[in-house]
């Protein structure tokens, strides 16, 4: 399926139906859902990146018991917003997952998403570093799904 703009994946999206914010990190993809009003993400779970195959029955079986409509993935720009080979990679990630799912997806910026989670987790929370570890992933989709849901809350598609 093909990826959509911002805007109209949340038009595209069935009444009712979630989103899955995903994080593709080189050993762990973390996950978030949202609510079905499209106003709160939410840290879900953390999975062991394997072969994509597997990733993506694990990912599609997540999508059948949660009522998922579209996906969003973490884009990792590089910091002067140019798109370096892990931006490439997660993109062409996003779009095999999302045409071997039949779902809308969109690539939205994550830059510094997991610095800014583990800010907080440091800060504010004062989690060791092994329990940082377990949550960081899903945290930090939660934060990118969170951004893409504050985004496209009040904007029209043109």
């Amino acid at each position: 399926m093909t990826l959509f703009n911002p805007y109209a994946l949340r038009d595209a999206l069935t009444p009712g139906s979630r989103l899955l914010g995903l994080d593709p990190g080189q050993k762990t993809i973390g996950l978030a859902l949202s609510d079905v009003t499209l106003m709160l993400a939410s840290p879900y779970k953390s999975l062991r990146r394997g072969k994509f195959g597997e990733t993506a029955q694990e990912i599609g079986k997540i999508v059948q018991k949660e009522d998922i409509g579209g996906l969003i993935c973490g884009l990792p720009l590089s910091l002067d917003g140019s798109f370096g080979p892990a931006a490439r990679a997660a993109q062409d990630w996003m779009t095999e997952l999302s045409n071997r799912l039949d779902l809308p997806a969109c690539c939205w910026d994550e830059r510094l998403s997991s610095s800014a989670v583990n800010r907080f987790l440091i800060q504010e929370a004062d989690m060791t570093r092994k329990r940082r570890a377990e949550v960081v992933d899903k945290m930090a989709a939660a934060y990118t799904l969170q951004s893409w849901l504050d985004a496209t809350a009040s904007r029209q598609t043109i």
